[in-house]
């Protein structure tokens, strides 16, 4: 989930524009911004302990190959909410979803002994992907010039194809949105800049994932 305390300035309409420059699945609604929106709308404003949307990390991991133990919350114990919502209506001015109207829906999973945060996003315009740079350069351990490059290439690949960061542990996958917008998913998975969890791995988690809210 997206801490302020931990990357504030950097979560802002500033960064975006830069890189701008340079669960709902099975029998639920397709995903859309309206139905992400509405999502975000209705959650508590300080989080909750229970993912919103139908993401099954269990079978997702499964379907990666992994056969570690896997299941929603942190393995870390509560040291916060485990989910959180922004945008919507909440959306405050100097935050990038006022100028990029849409919702964030941030759910934090296990896998073995090592955390997983599954990000959620949709905006009506496009390059959702971007508001989440910063959870993408400290989860990756990356420069800012790589944040930039890998940005792009996550912004250009095909619906439904993960994007790796060259530390293996975070993975972005656009999404296709049932209506208007734009929409992406990204995970992040152990500590900053590695996981225990092969890439490939990763790669194929994240596309398991994604394929549970189209």
């Amino acid at each position: 989930m997206i801490d302020r305390r931990r990357y504030g300035p950097a979560i802002t309409a500033v960064t975006a524009a830069a890189l701008l420059a340079a669960c709902q699945s099975g029998g639920a609604p397709p995903l859309s911004l309206s139905g992400l929106t509405k999502t975000v709308d209705g959650m508590a404003p300080d989080g909750t302990d229970t993912c919103p949307l139908s993401y099954d990390i269990a079978k997702a991991a499964k379907t990666a190959g992994v056969d570690t133990a896997a299941g929603p919350g942190s393995v870390k114990g509560a040291d916060g909410p485990a989910v959180t919502g922004e945008g919507g209506k909440r959306a405050e001015l100097e935050e990038p979803f006022a100028q990029n109207p849409g919702a964030l829906v941030s759910c934090t999973f296990h896998i073995g002994t090592e955390d997983v945060e599954v990000h959620t996003i949709a905006t009506r315009k496009p390059q959702a992907s971007a508001t989440l740079a910063p959870l993408v350069q400290q989860q990756a351990g990356m420069s800012f010039d790589d944040l930039i490059a890998y940005m792009k290439k996550a912004d250009e690949a095909k619906a439904g194809e993960p994007v790796l960061t060259g530390s293996g542990n975070v993975a972005t996958v656009r999404l296709k949105l049932d209506g208007e917008g734009d929409a992406a998913l990204l995970i992040g998975i152990g500590k900053s800049g590695g996981s225990s969890l092969e890439p490939a791995r990763v790669g194929a988690l994240a596309e398991a994932l994604a394929r549970q809210v189209q």
